[in-house]
């Protein structure tokens, strides 16, 4: 059985789109033996466990410092285990680091590189110019690297990668958001959260950072007809607030925060539209979701959802950072249930064809198998 070592920057209880990924794809593919560090960041968290297929090894104190030291905590971790046959780095962050001091002392040891992160260019430059030698290196020193978006596979590129790059995007977990919720459960949460029968309903579930715009579409609902609810926490959420208010939209934004992922069908089940307008998009698996949920899109034309987005086919392209053509294009789909249907429907077969996690654990699992060393020496 082959061993693979995974350092993550972050794991469950901790929930985004790779660490989804990583989960999904390791529970189905048993003929391998998957073992994950990871910083603890929290006291509570235990420094062993075995989730899944997949046992993880916690990392620090239980605090925000565990972040920063993660690559060296982790290397020192993973060098007093076993051996493993293959490394695995879960974005070009912390984790890319303790991947590429591993690889240092293991040259012989393959090493693939997963490209999972939305920040624009301008964001990585601000995070990494003062390294830029040793991080240039989590990419060029890969073996191999597997990027969930055509916009991520250009970004190795970039960054001096001269070697195969597979584009393998994040899936969708269909049993979770295919379920279809009737006329009672639905009527019964938009009265839990103060929303009338009738009203319609926009909806994001985004962090709140400044990567997704979320200002610009609560501005963009300040004259349209409808509530707005948004999922998700993050540092901007104080300044978002304060802008609800400011413009008057107070009695229209709902803030729900960070909720289980379990439970975000059920809200995507009372929308009539997803909106998230984002500046960056490593690829969007939120979007993904909605579709799967039969939840009509509004999106920016950048990053990743230029993989799965075409305008007028499988949703509605707005401008970048423009409020105003936002709200346009939600009210076109309010006022065009054909154009709904269609959208609706070509996206749900989309992501059906084209997003299943069975499908994508199947090319990861040929990555695991034919992966070597491009430089052992």
């Amino acid at each position: 059985m082959k061993k693979v070592l995974i350092f993550s920057l972050t794991y469950f209880p901790f929930v985004g789109g790779a660490e989804i990924a990583i989960d999904q794809i390791t529970e189905r593919l048993s003929s391998f033996d998957f073992t994950l560090i990871t910083a603890r960041l929290e006291k509570k968290l235990p420094q062993q466990e075995k989730i899944g297929r997949v046992t993880v090894y916690r990392v620090g104190w239980g605090n925000i410092l565990d972040k920063y030291l993660f690559p060296f905590l982790a290397y020192k971790k993973a060098i007093k285990l076993e051996k493993f046959d293959m490394s695995w780095a879960m974005m070009a962050n912390y984790a890319g680091l303790a991947a590429l001091f591993y690889k240092f002392r293991n040259r012989q040891i393959p090493y693939l590189l997963t490209l999972q992160s939305g920040d624009s260019e301008l964001f990585m430059w601000i995070r990494t110019w003062f390294w830029y030698p040793l991080y240039k290196k989590i990419y060029t020193k890969a073996d191999q690297i597997q990027a969930i978006s055509q916009y991520l596979k250009n970004r190795a590129g970039k960054y001096g990668y001269t070697g195969k790059v597979d584009v393998i995007p994040n899936g969708v977990d269909l049993a979770v958001f295919t379920r279809r919720f009737n006329d009672e459960t639905r009527e019964r949460l938009k009265t839990d959260l103060g929303i009338k029968p009738d009203e319609k309903v926009i909806i994001t579930t985004s962090r709140l950072v400044a990567k997704n715009a979320v200002s610009d579409l609560i501005r963009s609902v300040r004259n349209l007809p409808v509530r707005l609810i948004i999922l998700g926490k993050g540092k901007l959420e104080n300044r978002l607030r304060a802008l609800s208010q400011e413009i008057g939209n107070h009695n229209k934004v709902i803030f729900l925060g960070e909720k289980k992922y379990a439970e975000i069908p059920g809200y995507l089940a009372i929308a009539d539209i997803f909106c998230r307008p984002s500046l960056s998009e490593g690829l969007g698996n939120s979007f993904l979701e909605a579709m799967a949920a039969k939840v009509p899109v509004v999106a920016t034309p950048v990053g990743g959802i230029l993989d799965f987005l075409t305008d007028r086919k499988t949703g509605l392209f707005c401008e970048v950072r423009n409020p105003a053509s936002i709200s346009e294009k939600i009210n076109e789909i309010l006022n065009n249930d054909g154009l709904r249907r269609q959208l609706t429907d070509n996206a749900y077969k989309m992501v059906l064809e084209n997003y299943n996690w069975d499908n994508i654990a199947g090319r990861m699992e040929k990555i695991f198998t034919e992966i070597k060393c491009q430089n052992p020496k």
